[in-house]
């Protein structure tokens, strides 16, 4: 007779989960920064700058959806611009990565000249894309993360349309967002704040750099960590305003983005209170805040 022979069991697929999406807090101990801390940071840089006119549309669309809101100072009067796709402004900020923002513009203006659609720039083929973007620096690398982007959204979703992330929560965007490679937390927080009008904090280097001098975050926080942590600290209300008054500060005042070392930017600036946030960082080093935990 022969031998029957053993059928192997069969193997279930196990269906593919989302990525985990973090949200504690990781230096819980970390009792930096106050809600009154914010409050006065983003006052005084509010009166030192005024707000700054690139995210005043942004702001209005914040507030035109709020019964009323949380800042001090009345918007100054502009031309109400159309809202955004959400999907154009995920594409804007994977342009804006390590480039200037006028350069980020014109690349997006020349992409959108080149490909009106975004099916036109799913069917285009690479190097045309990154022709179209060139402008903006990384040419190769956004022109694959925006091909992926795209590609996965289609296979997803059926089109390209990202407006039902507005319907969703908070973390539900961000287990939306995370399925498309080449998205980290930083492009999810700013397409959070700026596109879909939540109350996000994104940490970019000029961010970064304050949040460490003033002690707002532990010396040996990256900025993921960081991220974390600063949107468990700052109140809701406040996250807007101040990271765009944090960004704009971090971008004009030299004190702030010399690197060195936070030491080294205290010691440069002696006799100087041009910057309001030097007294911050000198209180920081001299009360040990800024140390790790």
């Amino acid at each position: 007779m022969q031998e029957t022979r053993k059928r192997k069991p069969t193997q279930l697929r196990r269906p593919s989960k989302s990525p985990k999406i973090t949200t504690d807090d990781p230096y819980p101990a970390h009792q930096r920064p106050t809600a009154d801390e914010c409050r006065t940071i983003r006052d005084e840089l509010l009166a030192l700058h005024g707000f700054p006119q690139e995210f005043i549309k942004y702001r209005n669309q914040r507030l035109s959806n709020r019964e009323q809101g949380n800042v001090q100072s009345e918007p100054p009067a502009v031309e109400e611009e159309e809202e955004e796709s959400v999907l154009d402004g995920l594409v804007k900020t994977v342009l804006s990565q390590n480039t200037t923002e006028v350069n980020s513009q014109r690349a997006f203006a020349s992409l959108k000249s080149a490909f009106p659609t975004w099916e036109d720039v799913l069917a285009a083929e690479s190097i045309g894309l990154q022709n179209a973007i060139r402008c903006g620096g990384l040419a190769p690398t956004k022109a694959s993360c925006i091909k992926n982007v795209l590609g996965c959204l289609l296979e997803r979703k059926g089109k390209l349309c990202l407006e039902y992330l507005r319907d969703l929560s908070i973390d539900e965007i961000k287990a939306e967002l995370s399925h498309f490679k080449g998205i980290g937390p930083k492009t999810v927080a700013c397409v959070l704040m700026f596109h879909l009008q939540q109350d996000d904090f994104p940490v970019d280097t000029h961010v970064f750099e304050i949040a460490k001098a003033m002690g707002w975050i532990p010396a040996v926080a990256d900025r993921n960590k960081s991220y974390l942590h600063l949107n468990k600290r700052i109140p809701d209300e406040l996250k807007f305003d101040l990271n765009c008054l944090l960004y704009t500060h971090g971008k004009l005042c030299r004190k702030c983005t010399k690197k060195g070392g936070t030491q080294r930017r205290i010691e440069s600036s002696d006799n100087d209170n041009s910057c309001p946030l030097l007294n911050y960082c000198e209180n920081s080093i001299l009360n040990g805040t800024n140390k790790a935990i």
